[in-house]
């Protein structure tokens, strides 16, 4: 039968740490797998708990009077030793809710005011990133901006560029610069969508 045998703790860092599981294959035989976590013990992992709980949010905010610009960052990320486009996005502190999160973050990485919108828990509700390697979990937090652009909010170990872009910026975003995959399908909703991309969101239960 599928599944885990044990699990032993590799590391000890400060925001991921790896893990070597045996891992026991469908004829019952085992093998080695590593995977990265964001939580400190076993014990809290989501195949112990099954409980979902968002590590971190990234925020699709919408910018502008006709609500036509979205808001993004060109980051640097050492991972691949270059800049990519993303929505900005953080790590979920002790006690704060996904929305708190997307508030603070969004102030810190962009200068900017962030209003979150209250919507069906279907789209807010945490997914799993990279799966395969992680038991990372993410929520999108949904709402508009307002306020002017500013980096002066942002830490000296990071190197952030706030992005605001219409449509047509999007398209070449995507089409000529590296973009994070969960940016990338939401910046393809933006451009295909006509008047306010948020819509949607508002239109639903809210149950």
């Amino acid at each position: 039968m599928t599944g885990i045998r044990s699990i032993k703790k590799q590391t000890d860092n400060n925001y991921i740490n790896m893990y070597k599981m045996e891992a026991e294959r469908r004829d019952g035989g085992t093998f080695e797998y590593f995977m990265v976590s964001r939580k400190k013990r076993p014990e809290d992992f989501y195949m112990n708990t099954k409980k979902l709980k968002a590590d971190g949010v990234l925020i699709y905010g919408i910018y502008g009077e006709n609500r036509d610009k979205v808001v993004l960052v060109r980051q640097y990320r050492y991972p691949i030793n270059g800049y990519i486009y993303e929505f900005p996005a953080g790590l979920v502190e002790e006690g704060e809710s996904a929305r708190d999160t997307a508030v603070r973050e969004a102030f810190e990485e962009t200068g900017m005011e962030f209003e979150p919108l209250d919507v069906n828990g279907c789209y807010e509700k945490p997914f799993f990133t990279t799966v395969g390697m992680t038991d990372e979990t993410c929520s999108a937090v949904y709402g508009y901006y307002k306020g002017t652009p500013s980096s002066k909010n942002i830490t000296c170990d990071e190197d952030i560029e706030v992005v605001v872009a219409d449509r047509d910026e999007c398209r070449r975003i995507l089409k000529e610069e590296n973009v994070a995959v969960m940016c990338a399908y939401m910046l393809m909703h933006f451009i295909n969508s006509e008047g306010d991309p948020l819509e949607f969101l508002k239109a639903a239960d809210k149950t």
